[in-house]
């Protein structure tokens, strides 16, 4: 089975296409610089390889799709739906998905909601404080970033020989932290949105409600005006004064604003790995993904210092190195890693699953309708 996975960005399309189930790479692509992505979805080439599939990482469709699924109306209305959840990432996706039915008529589309690994959460984790009207109406915590966090979980427990009590921590412009017990989610730190949390680089993280419904008040802004600023102009980008709030950008800039929004966030991921390590009753390892987590040895750095009481120690010369390895001391109590991600390996895997069961039921459904059709006796002809 060809399965086509592309990766949609705020301004880049990349793409692969792999064969399953050996997850061989046999294509791939990039486009820069897209502004519309029905015009870049029409433009891609497949140079001639059958497509038997195509699998989004698709964000959020609310309480009934925390899984993966063969792309229908009742898919599309869910995501529709919570829209204004998670307004930047499910209309790239929708427009995605009406694109694709265009480009490759026939062809399955299939989304692998983000939500799925996080489904292993407790109760008593994902319940707010609401009136039970909110809760039955979908407000609950979700978490995000799933596919990333899974792999991640996968990874280490290959690198290490076992699963354990793992707080992963998937830090670029969009950040999120998992407390993962035994390869199984049990707490992370997106809710109901992609914007709650930690300070990501352009939304705001976890905030006190009342100061949003405050500031409508006092100035008359409608939902959408509030929206926009707190998702484009919040987070580091809102604590630093810098455009775009990338964590490069604010260490060049050397203002004291821009020092106090990295002062934030790591202040953030030590409480947090803190936190997760309560919640599972102990700490075996830390691995750090993402554009930031994995490529900056100074923020990891930042990040673990101070937590030596909880037994992570980091070595300067491995956490300087490059690639996948283990960047704690040797004989530390806690083992810590940095590591690549692969977001779309795990996004095949459940898309050929779900397609394989599909093929299956299909065939089941035409096996019962011929076996219940009347056999013809001999000699008998067609109406």
């Amino acid at each position: 089975m060809n399965l086509f996975i592309p990766n949609l960005g705020s301004t880049s399309l990349k793409y692969q296409i792999l064969e399953m189930p050996s997850e061989t790479v046999i294509g791939k692509g990039r486009l820069e610089r897209v502004s519309n992505y029905r015009e870049a979805i029409a433009q891609i080439s497949t140079g001639g390889t059958p497509i038997d599939g195509i699998a989004l990482k698709a964000v959020h469709a609310g309480p009934a799709y925390r899984g993966t699924f063969v792309v229908d109306e009742n898919v599309i209305a869910a995501m529709r739906q919570f829209l204004p959840a998670a307004p930047a990432h499910n209309a790239i996706y929708l427009t995605a998905i009406d694109a694709f039915q265009q480009a490759m008529p026939g062809v399955p589309i299939v989304c692998a909601f983000e939500p799925e690994f996080h489904a292993t959460m407790p109760t008593h984790a994902r319940l707010y404080g609401v009136p039970g009207q909110w809760r039955d109406e979908g407000v609950v915590k979700y978490g995000f970033h799933g596919a990333s966090h899974q792999f991640i979980a996968e990874r280490v427990a290959e690198m290490l020989g076992r699963n354990g009590k793992l707080v992963s921590c998937h830090l670029g412009g969009s950040s999120s932290m998992c407390a993962i017990d035994g390869g199984r989610s049990v707490d992370t730190t997106m809710g109901f949105s992609p914007q709650s949390g930690l300070e990501n680089a352009t939304r705001h993280g976890d905030l006190d409600v009342f100061a949003v419904l405050y500031m409508m008040e006092r100035h008359g802004w409608s939902t959408e005006e509030v929206r926009v600023q707190l998702a484009k102009g919040g987070g580091l980008a809102g604590l630093s004064g810098v455009a775009g709030g990338d964590v490069r950008d604010l260490e060049a800039a050397g203002t004291e604003n821009a020092a106090l929004a990295l002062d934030v966030f790591v202040y953030e991921v030590k409480k947090t790995i803190g936190a997760f390590a309560a919640a599972m009753g102990g700490l075996d390892a830390i691995a750090f993904t993402g554009g930031i987590g994995e490529n900056s040895a100074g923020l990891r750095e930042r990040c673990c210092a101070g937590l030596e009481f909880l037994g992570i120690r980091l070595d300067a010369e491995r956490n300087a190195a490059a690639g996948d390895r283990l960047v704690s001391s040797e004989g530390a109590k806690v083992t810590v890693l940095a590591l690549s991600t692969n977001e779309e390996l795990i996004v095949a895997r459940r898309a050929y699953c779900c397609l394989t069961a599909a093929q299956q039921r299909a065939k089941l459904t035409d096996d019962e309708e011929r076996s219940s059709v009347p056999r013809r006796k001999k000699g008998a002809t067609r109406g």
